[in-house]
């Protein structure tokens, strides 16, 4: 059976299958499925190892400083202001963008033949 492609957005915004784009990838938090309930795709070969974590680190802690030396220097307020901004966005953004970080590594792996490669 053929489907029709999924974007990439769509999977990981979403957590989608990235085959059908239908299944839900994760049964908990960040615990991956076996397989899509929709379309039977193998999640079980899915390694998205500390990719996702990586990638957040990098992209909240570039926002984070950014926003930290804006404040310094344009307000200079006392250390309790910066940690009362930033934790907030820091926590709630590792939290809320790791699913579908970690569903659009799972959807670059089936894009690349690497969650079910072919056999020789």
């Amino acid at each position: 059976m053929s489907y029709a492609p999924v974007s990439l957005a769509h999977a990981a915004l979403l957590c989608r299958c990235p085959r059908c784009g239908e299944g839900k990838v994760f049964t908990g938090f960040l615990t991956v499925r076996a397989a899509c309930p929709a379309c039977r795709l193998d999640l079980s070969a899915e390694d998205a190892g500390d990719g996702p974590a990586v990638f957040l680190i990098f992209f909240l802690g570039a926002v984070a400083v950014g926003i930290a030396a804006w404040l310094e220097i344009e307000f200079s307020p006392p250390i309790w202001v910066h940690l009362m901004i930033l934790t907030p966005l820091v926590l709630g953004g590792a939290i809320g963008l790791l699913r579908p970080m970690k569903a659009g590594m799972i959807a670059l792996q089936y894009r690349n033949n690497l969650l079910n490669p072919p056999r020789n």
